[in-house]
């Protein structure tokens, strides 16, 4: 670790902290943090949100993580869905499908098209992404500074194998969405991502941190695609330190699909495994500490061998006070 300052941890202000995080996982995971550095009294924390699972759908943008997160954090989040709002309807969705218009297998709730349509009329204006999402803070007291990873366009696609090996191109929502992540997913990229930049204040968020927090979002497709945006590594490489969270339970995937990304990529679904693929900063890789569950215990000399420090900790965010406890032991690991 590259600690500034030995105590930089337990100053009176608290740790200036940095989270790295898509999904439902991110948005759970950044709920525990806005609670844990709430009881210490710490600033409030910085999150840079993936956005490649960003698209455009019947002439509106969509962010589906940052909306996950914005809508946590305010406390509107449909928490049995995992996404969208809270007693939400569909009146408008059902008449796009009457019009053969969109995807009727996406859903779009009235409440969150009018998030889609406030975004796209802001950006029509001239708005960059950044503005955006920060005059869309305003509504709520979020309790964290929301940054997207990048004001540029880089939608994830998915190039997939079909039966009889012909492979083509599906945007990530479509491989995800409509077809579970069921097509053999070959490779995943986000186009034009080589020529885009952190968006504005991203970096001097890193470079002012006690600590970066990696949350137990997916790596290949939440975080793969904030790691990707060119700087970002070397802002990580020069952070204080870095301390990940692995989103793999006993060998499984907490939510979602993130066991067939991993196998796109070659990397097994473990603890170790995930570790390694994000590297020790030490030798060129990203994390400094990782914590893993109780229930992985027995691959923590795996992790340590790879030049990560391995904690052992309850990884399952079943509250908000559970997962106050993650970031805790997160903290504890970074001093």
């Amino acid at each position: 670790m590259h600690s500034r300052r030995g105590d930089a941890l337990s100053a009176e202000d608290g740790p200036r902290v940095v989270v790295l995080a898509g999904g439902v996982g991110g948005a759970k995971f950044t709920l525990g943090v806005r609670a844990a550095l709430g009881r210490r009294g710490a600033p409030e924390a910085t999150v840079v949100v993936n956005t490649g699972d960003d698209l455009w759908l019947s002439g509106v943008r969509l962010q589906p993580d940052v909306d996950s997160i914005t809508y946590a954090l305010a406390g509107v989040n449909d928490t049995h869905r995992g996404w969208g709002r809270a007693d939400d309807t569909e009146r408008v969705n059902a008449e796009l499908q009457e019009w053969g218009a969109g995807w009727p297998w996406f859903t779009l709730g009235d409440l969150d098209l009018g998030t889609h349509l406030a975004r796209t009329g802001w950006l029509r204006d001239g708005l960059t992404p950044t503005q955006v999402l920060e005059r869309m803070s305003r509504r709520w007291n979020l309790g964290a500074r929301l940054l997207p990873m990048t004001d540029a366009e880089a939608d994830t696609i998915v190039t997939v194998r079909d039966a009889d090996g012909a492979e083509r191109d599906l945007h990530f929502q479509e491989w995800w969405t409509r077809h579970r992540a069921a097509l053999t997913p070959v490779r995943f990229d986000n186009p034009g991502i080589a020529a885009a930049s952190p968006a504005p204040g991203v970096v001097e968020a890193i470079a002012a941190a006690d600590v970066v927090l990696v949350a137990p979002s997916n790596p290949v497709v939440s975080i793969g695609p904030i790691l990707a945006v060119p700087g970002m590594r070397e802002a990580l490489a020069a952070a204080s330190a870095v301390v990940g969270v692995s989103p793999i339970i006993g060998g499984r995937v907490v939510r979602g699909m993130a066991d067939v990304c991993l196998t796109a990529i070659g990397v097994e679904t473990s603890a170790a495994a995930v570790a390694a693929h994000y590297g020790a900063r030490s030798s060129g890789g990203l994390l400094d500490a990782w914590l893993i569950a109780e229930e992985d215990a027995a691959a923590a000399p795996d992790v340590d061998a790879a030049g990560i420090r391995s904690v052992v900790a309850p990884l399952w965010m079943t509250d908000v006070d559970a997962s106050a406890a993650i970031v805790d032991a997160a903290l504890a690991a970074a001093s």
